[in-house]
Order: C-alpha cells, then structure tokens, then sequence
C-alpha cells in the first residue's frame, strides 16, 4: 500500500493558507500514485485552536473547507484532522477527529478517543471522547486511524480506563495509522520512538505516524513523522522542524520482523542541538506568524543576550535584528566591546545608549522621597526598568518585537526585573537553564567564535552595582539547575531532593524562591517550549498559595 505522509507547518484558524498546503499535497501524492495520504490531528485549524473552537463561525468554516478539500480527493483517500461537530444532544459540542475523504466526499469521520488534560494540553474543555471505535476499510485494507494519545496508553498505569487500540484489535486491522500534533521537547522523540515500538511490538502491526511541524506561539512541533514495520523497526523518517511530505510503500516485509533495540534516549550534545534547532523554528514561526521581520534586543555583554542575538540572526537574518546597548556607570567596559564585536561579527545593527544621565535624573526626582535609605534593590530595578522603557519605546517607534532574553534559571527563581529586563514579546530562553545556555553558546561556537571567548568565560553578572555577579545572590548555577530541574521537571518535593544529598538549607531556600515567585512569571512574554515542563501554559500554579 502506497501511503504518502504529509508533514506539514500550519498556522492556527488560517484556513485558507492550511487548505492550500493540504490541496497541494493531495495534488502532489496523486501524481506519485499514492493511495492514501495522510495529515496531522487538527490540521485544518491547526494546533491547538484554543478557545477559537468556541466559535460557530470557526466551525463552519472548518467544516466548508474540508468540503471543499474532499472534492480534490479523487483517486485517492486523504486523512485530514480537524473538529467535528457532536450532533448527539450530551456532552462536548465537538470531537477531535480525523475526517475520511476520498472520491469528491466524506466518507467517514474518526473521533478520538483519550482526549490528554495534563501540562500543555487541555482538550477536554472543548471536546468529547469518542463512546466507540472502528476500523476504517480503505481500498480493501483495514485501518486502525487513531488520534495521537490514543496510543499513548501504554504505561504500566495507564492514565485512562479504555484503550481505543485493544477494542480496534478486535476487529483485525492490517495497519495502524496515527495522526498526531505531538508538542517538541527535548525528551520527545525518544519517547515517541518507544512508543511506536511498545504499540507495534504488543499488536504485531506496522505503525504509520504523522506529526506537524512549525511552532504556534510557545508551542513548538518538529515533525519526525515515522513509520515502523511491526518489529518497532523504524522504515522511514521525515525531517526535523521542516516540512516534507514523503510516500512509502508498505508490503508484506512489513511483518514478521525481529524486535527492534530499545531507543535510547538523546544524550548531552543531541540535547543541545535539538534545542538550538527548536528555538531557531519558535522564533522565525512567531514572527512569520505575527506579520512582523524585525526584532530589537538589549545586548548587555553577557552570556544570555548574546545567545539570544545569536539565535535571532540564524531566524531572521542578521540584518533584521538590531541590538542595543545601553551602558551604566556599573557597566564594565569589556562587556560593551564584547557586545559591540558580537553585533559586528554578525553584521548587525547596534546603538550604544548610556543611561547615567536617565537614572541620575531618577535619583534627583526620588532623592527628597527616598532621603535617609541607602542604595539597594530599588535603585538596581530603576536601571534595568530605565532600559526597559528604552527598548519598548525603540520597539515601538520602529515596529520590531522585543526579545526576552531571560533564561529559565533567572526566571525560576524571581532573578530578573518586572517591567525591566523581563519585559519582551518572546522569551527565548525562558525555558533554557542557565547551564543549557552555556552549552548553546560553544555550540554556536563549535566551527568559529561567533560570541566572544570573554562572554562566556567571564562570571556573569547584573552589574547594577559595584562589583556584582549572580553568585552574590544566587547559588552557582550547577546546583541551582541541578534542584531548579528536581522541583520543576521532575516534580520532586523538598524533602526528596534533599534525600538525594543536597544541602537542606539551599533547597528550602530555592524552593521557596520558585514558589514566591509564581506572580511575576504570570505576566512574562509567551515562552517557548523545549523541556518536558515549561513555565507558561503546561505549569499552572497559584500565585498566593502557601506550600
């Protein structure tokens, strides 16, 4: 059977761009004499549509195209996702489904069946489970078509009471199709790997799997469409974070195949790379998505916004990034030249904007009302709110989107100014640690030094006051991410991580630093997502809680 895969990038409720691309890809899979030809959950709309599925309107659109998409498919079935509306009169008002096409109509419409309401994904808020499952007949071939988390059940404690593939096993399929919208994390295609192979290995079937890629907002999608013989064997891949649309043909050597090797997951210098391949597609989506070219940044000197600037000129071209630096009398003056030579090894923009005479003129306004207090906390904030408004201000003036360049270390632990250095349309690296920075930058630098050697080797620092550096108040960055990963990843309470050997009074402190400060990531720029558990949307936390 001769089934084309089409990993496509798709744009949330744009309709008219996602029909398009699919049309083309029907086009394109008739001419290679494909039978089938496979999408990704929610295709139509794109993932997730959010509260847009609240609309009649976005549903009636939805359901107009795929009417008129259906009239394409002649001389082959298509496999589209999209929602469908429940006519019964309980329940959510619509299914996540896959809709059946071929021969000018549809022809069947798959619901799914385990809808995930955990970290990112809250799909039970619009949609109903499906009550029954059925094979699809295709050609003559019998179809398993699942909607990615209905093969995800396969832990030793399932998450759900059903499983859609055990009722399907029922009635004798040849194949299992799964069309999904599978989240990027670092961790996730090994995990996707295991299971396709845990899925192909229990019901001795080929899997086919079609994932989307491009990135929505924090969300980022690789793609990795695969497909695996019933061995777990993986036959064929599509490519990272691009679009591909590939035809396989699968057969009788499809079966009857030894166990594949348990996939292992990623190690320290794949990790890195994935991540910079991630960030490098959630930025050029966001801004392609926006109808926006142009990103201004503060770059200070340090480790984060180089990295940042870095990643910006490889999404958008050095000449639609302009930095700027905006030096205090605490500013060292090997951070302004190394600022200067990352903008100039670039070929980027760059202005140098002192703010001495900016916060002396605070000092004057506020030097009767903050008489008899010494220098603080205070004055450090009014700094880097000074160059928040600068920057905002320059982003505003020119119509570029201002870049956080915040790392999730920082942010965990309330290290940062609201309204200064965390203000941003996106936060790059708001879901990086610090010690994954770091090894982003001597990846960037792993052919020639694009950031400065001193960048990355100096201790990085604030320099809001005489002498600071981030140790002066934080822990040293090894151990911080180290009990940052155990609470957040992991979830591992106070008293499991310090059973684990870490020092009693420094987990207590840096948990209590992430729980107080909950209310000011609640009002960050949108972060893109890379690791398992992200800040935003896939951690929800109260703001005035008390644990």
């Amino acid at each position: 059977m001769k089934i084309a895969l089409a990993q496509i990038n798709y744009h949330i409720g744009n309709f008219e761009h996602n029909s398009q691309k699919i049309e083309h890809a029907i086009h394109w899979a008739i001419q290679q004499k494909a039978e089938i030809i496979v999408f990704a959950e929610l295709a139509l709309t794109g993932y997730s549509p959010l509260d847009l599925l609240e609309y009649k309107g976005f549903i009636k659109q939805s359901e107009e195209y795929l009417q008129a998409i259906a009239e394409k498919c002649v001389g082959i079935t298509a496999i589209v996702g999209a929602p469908a509306v429940n006519h019964s009169n309980r329940g959510k008002r619509l299914y996540n489904s896959a809709w059946i096409l071929s021969e000018g109509k549809v022809q069947q419409v798959v619901h799914k069946s385990l809808l995930p309401n955990y970290d990112v994904f809250d799909e039970y808020r619009h949609f109903e489970p499906a009550s029954e499952v059925n094979i699809s007949e295709i050609n003559g071939h019998r179809l398993a078509i699942t909607i990615c988390e209905d093969i995800w059940d396969t832990e030793d404690v399932p998450l759900y009471s059903r499983s859609p593939l055990e009722q399907l096993m029922k009635q004798s399929p040849e194949i299992i199709i799964n069309i999904a919208a599978s989240p990027f994390n670092y961790l996730q295609t090994f995990r996707r790997e295991k299971i396709l192979r845990e899925n192909a290995l229990k019901y001795k079937l080929p899997i086919v799997y079609v994932n989307q890629t491009g990135a929505q907002t924090e969300l980022i999608f690789d793609g990795n469409s695969m497909a695996c013989d019933d061995g777990g064997n993986i036959r064929e891949r599509l490519a990272n974070f691009n679009e591909e649309v590939k035809v396989i043909e699968t057969g009788e050597n499809w079966y009857g195949n030894p166990a594949s090797p348990v996939p292992a997951p990623p190690s320290d210098e794949a990790i890195t790379s994935l991540i910079h391949d991630a960030l490098i597609c959630g930025i050029t989506d966001y801004f392609k998505k926006s109808g926006f070219s142009q990103a201004i940044l503060g770059l200070s000197g340090g480790l984060d916004s180089a990295v940042v600037m870095v990643l910006a000129a490889e999404s958008l071209g050095p000449e639609n990034i302009r930095a700027v630096m905006l030096p205090s009398s605490f500013s060292s003056e090997h951070s302004i030249a190394d600022a200067r030579q990352l903008a100039l090894n670039l070929g980027s923009r760059y202005d140098i904007i002192p703010i001495n005479e900016t916060f002396k003129s605070f000092e004057n306004t506020l030097a009767e009302t903050f008489a008899g207090t010494i220098f603080g906390v205070t004055e450090e904030n009014i700094q880097a709110r000074i160059r928040g408004v600068i920057l905002m201000a320059m982003s505003n003036k020119f119509g570029h989107i201002l870049l956080n360049t915040s790392n999730k270390s920082e942010a965990a632990v309330g290290y940062g100014t609201l309204y200064g250095d965390m203000s941003g349309g996106l936060s790059v690296l708001g879901d990086v640690y610090k010690t994954q920075v770091y090894d982003l930058a001597r990846f960037i630098n792993r052919k020639v030094e694009i950031i400065p050697l001193n960048t990355i080797i100096k201790p990085p620092s604030a320099e809001l006051r005489p002498n600071q550096k981030d140790s002066d108040s934080l822990p040293e960055y090894d151990l911080l991410d180290n009990i940052l990963y155990q609470y957040i990843e992991l979830r591992q309470g106070e008293q499991a991580i310090i059973n684990q050997g870490f020092d009693p009074v420094m987990v207590k402190r840096v948990i209590k630093m992430v729980n107080a400060n909950e209310w000011k990531r609640h009002q960050t720029a949108p972060v893109l997502r890379v690791s398992p558990k992200a800040f935003g949307m896939g951690r929800r936390m109260p703001l005035v809680g008390k644990y």
